[in-house]
């Protein structure tokens, strides 16, 4: 990886689909990469709050509470580096207010650009979006079909 990633809360949705296998596989991939490569790849508090609520409530099998912790402890805190604060609040409503996006798309834009992130893996926007020297990548464009 060149630069620093930031990782949708779909890509950490993704490693558990068993219905899409090839997203599946490209999502862990990406997981393991910023796991074995410190400071690679981060995420946000954001993400780890929206990764918990789909996990546990809204999987076709549910994490468990017991495996919620354990996937907390061994991908998500080692992985989250962005934290709430007032100024990160305020730079997503300037993006909101000059793109025009959703809220909360805003906050995980403000987020990776304050994490010094170069890439976004996301399929949650249009890709090639830029914001700064952040850009957009759907890691998934090329496995979608499979």
């Amino acid at each position: 990886m060149r630069g620093k990633a930031f990782l949708d809360t779909n890509i950490l949705v993704y490693t558990f689909d068993a219905d899409a296998p090839a997203k599946r596989d490209t999502a862990r991939r990406l997981v393991a990469n910023a796991l074995a490569e410190p400071g690679s790849a981060v995420l946000s508090w954001q993400v780890v709050q929206e990764f918990l609520d789909v996990a546990t409530a809204k999987f076709a099998v549910p994490l468990s509470p017991a495996e919620a912790r354990l996937y907390l402890s061994q991908v998500l805190r080692p992985l989250c580096e962005v934290y709430p604060d007032p100024g990160i609040y305020d730079d997503a409503l300037g993006v909101r207010e000059r793109y025009g996006l959703a809220f909360y798309d805003c906050l995980i834009l403000a987020s990776a650009t304050r994490a010094g992130c170069r890439r976004l893996y996301s399929e949650d926007f249009p890709e090639g979006f830029r914001l700064g020297p952040l850009e957009v990548v759907n890691p998934f464009r090329r496995t979608a079909a499979g």
